[in-house]
């Protein structure tokens, strides 16, 4: 990384305020906007603002080990950039770009199936821990043709995002008459509609590659998922962009870590932008950690060096953190370090950042 972006960006909000003029209208409330009232998006921020620390001291904390591992690979910091449609709107290469972005800093990428260039020239962009999610837009062999090339290009587990049945009225999109590439390109949404358990059966019985269930929001859903033999519980409400009036996903996650219990690894999404954010999920009892606001905030930015600038000052906040709360690796984290408290700031896609002044957010 040059000494010049590290300069130009020495916060993450100096991050936000290039993004913001670096897009169109249409491509930033696209980012930053949810479905209808907004309301599952503030309150994914809401229930993060909502737990404070319980921090110890007089504990060495000279040694910080911000790594992790996740299906048997490492990690720089326990963070996945989440699966973003269409996320070539935010720069040039799309998928391409984040995944050389990944690859030098660390994380692992989740690319999904409607995103440019594909789930091909993706692997070949670069060489980093990658997973692929896939929207079911055809029938039993669609899906295993997807699997297929996955796992013949080297991604290490396969998602099926599974809150899509109905596709949501996401206003600020419509207000604006802002439609993302990939919608122009939609066929099949039948298939996700009709997505069952029956299908998740049937992926497990006929492929061994590590299957994630993207959009898990209840503890029942999560003990089927188990039951059904599912590798990762992936907790997400789509970024508030689904569902409105959804919960807040660092509310969902003790119930769905409780039924879990240990069955299958954990990630979670929602509203997470600071490092904070990322201690708060692990101690909550997630295993990973999933950006994707964030990364697209990133590549706007700067494009690949911006998102790895980004991942940078992450990981600076979460090191700050750790060290901070007495703790000197992740394994150490639990619930004894949070405390429900009342939030300070009225919650929205960038409240995070209270030092900016968007417009709109």
């Amino acid at each position: 990384m040059g000494s010049n972006l590290e300069e130009r960006f020495q916060t993450l909000h100096e991050i936000v305020r290039a993004a913001r003029a670096n897009l169109a209208p249409g491509a930033w409330d696209y980012l930053v906007g949810g479905a209808e009232t907004e309301t599952t998006l503030k309150r994914n921020r809401l229930a993060l603002d909502s737990l404070a620390f319980r921090p110890r001291v007089l504990r060495d904390v000279s040694r910080l080990d911000c790594t992790t591992t996740f299906l048997g690979r490492p990690l720089r910091i326990p963070v996945v950039l989440a699966p973003i449609g269409s996320i070539e709107t935010f720069t040039e290469g799309g998928g391409a770009t984040a995944a050389r972005a990944a690859a030098e800093f660390g994380v692992a990428q989740m690319l999904s199936s409607v995103c440019a260039p594909g789930l091909e020239a993706v692997a070949t962009a670069a060489d980093t821990f990658r997973l692929f999610q896939l929207y079911v837009r055809g029938d039993d062999a669609f899906v295993d043709d997807h699997v297929r090339r996955a796992v013949d290009h080297g991604y290490a587990a396969v998602c099926l995002t599974v809150d899509t049945a109905v596709y949501s009225r996401r206003e600020r999109d419509l207000a604006r008459r802002f439609v993302k590439p990939w919608r122009v390109r939609a066929t099949g949404h039948d298939f996700q509609a009709a997505l069952s358990w029956d299908q998740v059966k049937r992926f497990k019985d006929a492929h061994d590659v590590p299957l994630i269930l993207k959009g898990i929001a209840t503890a029942e859903d999560a003990a089927l998922a188990c039951a059904h033999g599912v590798d990762v519980v992936y907790v997400s409400n789509h970024g508030g962009r689904q569902l409105d009036h959804g919960r807040g996903t660092l509310d969902v996650l003790p119930e769905v870590v409780a039924a879990v219990a240990g069955r299958a690894r954990i990630i979670v999404d929602g509203g997470v932008l600071r490092g904070t954010d990322v201690v708060k999920a692990l101690a909550r009892g997630a295993d990973l950690v999933g950006v994707g606001r964030l990364e697209c905030l990133g590549l706007a930015a700067a494009g690949a060096p911006g998102l790895v600038r980004a991942l940078e000052l992450l990981e600076a906040e979460i090191r700050v953190c750790l060290g901070l709360l007495g703790v000197d690796r992740l394994g150490a984290l639990d619930t004894s370090y949070l405390h429900a408290a009342p939030p300070v700031t009225p919650p929205h896609a960038t409240s995070a950042f209270p030092l900016l002044d968007l417009d709109g957010y």
